[in-house]
């Protein structure tokens, strides 16, 4: 099957892994890089055109918290399922159906005359999100030769790093140049040369175990319970609490409800709830929660804070956050040596603890702050916990489950950061008390921002407490220990890109531990949610 796709061209076509060294190799790694690279980049250049956008638009702070939250929507709510599509019909077609989704959103994204087309345009865009970014490092791990996967990976990850360190910087000079349209229009060059690259050169592959019905239902139910509560969250500060606030807030809850019941009753669910088996891995979750929704809140406000409050331009407001991801860059590797050396649970308690005080420290970010004195400590505080926590939080939640379910534990707790980051976007403004104009003013939006991050130093406080309280110091050797003696009632084939050895056990048998799993986020670890890992694969065709 490997290569039968159409318009495969010269791609490998005998199912054997494909070595580094050759064309096939190298192409595959461009192409993939070049794929991520989309979505990396909308992660970060689009909340730097966030004020030139409300102001060209004539839109209010619950315009801008939906652009954010539109593409975050969608991506949360069907990474899951994109990665189960992967799997069944080719990860190849359905990462180049992704890419050419996403540009096409894009574009739409790019032409938008008003607030409205350009809410819809990125919620399509996070459809076309959910079904790459799963493709990518999973395209790597089931082609590229064993041996070569090591450094495959470490190529993806480093210039993945790269990406993220130059996205704010980018987005600034793509603002203040052509205008903020083009953060969006960059993509379709991007995907331009993706697409015929990956159908040229990429070998298709897919998991000949995947089977059964998707899980449409829970997907849709899952995405429309977050709708609701992020629509009553952003609709609240305008509404109150009227019923046209509370009547979505409840609806969204009861679909959360039912959400749970249906995944528990089917046969084969998007997300199997017997992975929260494991109490390690239900906390470190849990964990997840608090550091990504913390990270979702700032990053939103600290980019609006410097344009509106500092007065910085877009270019200068991008380039001022550097430090966090150059540091991710430079040190997240060490930072995951270090968490295996001593374990995980002194990096997620102190790691948190060191973003909450940077997030302290950026409240001297007001009018007439200083770049060198009054912000630049900060991100470096910041920077210096994101590094310390992240790297270890990915590692620790592999750990925490059966190899066999490693593909599905990194789906879940990618989506659990994102929808963590979506509910911060939503709820923060309202619990800092910024009015739907608040960002036009320099003094208002200045007093609701000091407000806001001690907010977010509170729910990392709270992460880091969890963490000492759940967080194992041998976490990391005892990979798999609870999850192996678990009986996998469930199977969790429908989860993101679980792996083809060994994911699919006769149903009602343990699955046998293994070996920890190793993350794969050496450089790039993500500010908005952590990469997918597939687990370990083997070439299929």
């Amino acid at each position: 099957m490997g290569g039968s796709t159409p318009g495969a061209g010269h791609a490998p076509s005998n199912g054997q892994p494909v070595r580094l060294s050759v064309p096939a190799g190298r192409w595959l790694v461009f192409t993939t890089v070049l794929g991520s690279a989309m979505a990396l980049l909308d992660s970060t250049v689009v909340n730097v055109a966030l004020p030139h956008i409300g102001l060209d638009l004539g839109a209010d702070l619950p315009v801008l918290q939906w652009t954010v939250n539109a593409y975050m929507l969608t991506l949360a709510g069907l990474i899951l399922l994109g990665g189960a599509l992967g799997d069944r019909f080719g990860r190849r077609r359905v990462f180049v159906i992704g890419v050419v989704w996403f540009a096409l959103a894009s574009l739409a994204c790019g032409l938008a005359p008003n607030a409205g087309v350009l809410i819809a345009a990125r919620a399509f865009q996070g459809i076309g999100g959910a079904l790459l970014t799963p493709g990518s490092l999973a395209l790597i791990q089931s082609v590229i030769h064993h041996d070569d996967r090591a450094r495959a990976i470490g190529l993806w990850s480093g210039f993945g790093g790269i990406g993220a360190a130059i996205g704010p910087f980018l987005g600034g000079w793509l603002v203040d140049g052509p205008g903020w349209r083009w953060v969006f229009f960059i993509n379709v060059p991007l995907a331009a040369v993706c697409v015929p690259v990956a159908l040229r050169h990429v070998p298709e592959s897919r998991d000949p175990r995947a089977r059964g019905r998707f899980d449409v239902l829970g997907a849709v139910l899952g995405a429309a319970a977050l709708a609701l509560v992020t629509y009553a969250l952003i609709a609240a500060p305008q509404k109150g609490a009227s019923p046209a606030v509370v009547v979505p807030g409840v609806a969204g809850l009861v679909l959360g409800a039912v959400f749970i019941v249906v995944e528990r009753r089917l046969r084969e669910p998007m997300l199997p709830l017997s992975i929260f088996a494991s109490r390690q891995f239900s906390a470190v979750n849990v964990v997840t929660l608090c550091v990504y929704a913390a990270f979702g809140g700032f990053f939103f406000l600290s980019v609006l804070d410097l344009q509106v409050v500092v007065g910085y331009s877009a270019l200068a407001a991008g380039t001022a956050l550097l430090p966090t991801t150059t540091l991710m860059l430079l040190l997240s590797a060490r930072s995951g040596e270090l968490g295996k050396r001593i374990g995980p649970r002194i990096p997620l308690t102190v790691g948190p603890l060191l973003c909450a005080a940077g997030m302290l420290l950026m409240t001297r970010a007001g009018v007439g702050a200083v770049y060198w004195r009054d912000i630049l400590p900060a991100l470096l505080v910041l920077g210096l916990g994101m590094v310390v926590v992240v790297a270890p939080l990915t590692a620790t939640v592999l750990a925490s489950v059966d190899v066999a379910r490693a593909g599905l534990a990194s789906g879940v707790n990618n989506a659990a950061a994102r929808a963590a980051g979506l509910v911060a976007v939503a709820a923060l403004p309202l619990l800092a008390g910024m009015g739907p104009e608040a960002y036009r003013s320099a003094d208002a939006f200045s007093s609701t921002f000091r407000r806001a991050m001690p907010i977010c130093a509170g729910v990392l406080l709270l992460g880091a407490l969890l963490a000492w309280r759940t967080v194992r110091s041998d976490a990391l050797e005892q990979a798999g220990a609870e999850a192996g003696a678990e009986v996998g009632a469930e199977p969790e084939r429908a989860g993101a890109a679980v792996p083809a050895e060994g994911a699919a056990g006769a149903e009602g048998v343990a699955r046998p531990a293994g070996p920890p799993c190793r993350p794969e986020c050496a450089y790039h670890c993500g500010v908005s949610a952590p990469p997918l890992d597939p687990g370990e694969r083997g070439p299929s065709a």
